[in-house]
């Protein structure tokens, strides 16, 4: 069975600098994702969509070990992509508008 490091094999994107910011290119790529919107520390979109994220990525990650292809993987960790209509929510905290 193959065995793959994700974040070794595309560590310019999961192992950046802490010290220096840096612009990268992500190639083409499938993601798990959901769209919801409001503050993630309070909204219940949010959590909801965590709590379904996970469990459907370890669904497909043994889906894959076991199926035919036979590949292991680690389950990568969590990433966000925040937008508000208005920038200014990010400077001035308003997460409800995001």
């Amino acid at each position: 069975m193959e065995k793959r490091d994700y974040q070794k094999q595309l560590k310019h994107l999961y192992g950046p600098s802490a010290k220096k910011v840096e612009i990268v290119d992500v190639p083409q790529m499938s993601f798990l994702m959901v769209d919801g919107e409001g503050d993630p520390n309070t909204s219940k979109s949010f959590s909801d969509a965590i709590e379904a994220l996970y469990p459907v990525s370890y669904t497909l990650k043994f889906m894959a070990k076991k199926g035919e292809i036979g590949i292991d993987y680690g389950v990568l960790p969590l990433e966000a992509l925040w937008w508000a209509d208005d920038v200014s929510a990010f400077t001035s905290g308003d997460k409800d508008a995001w």
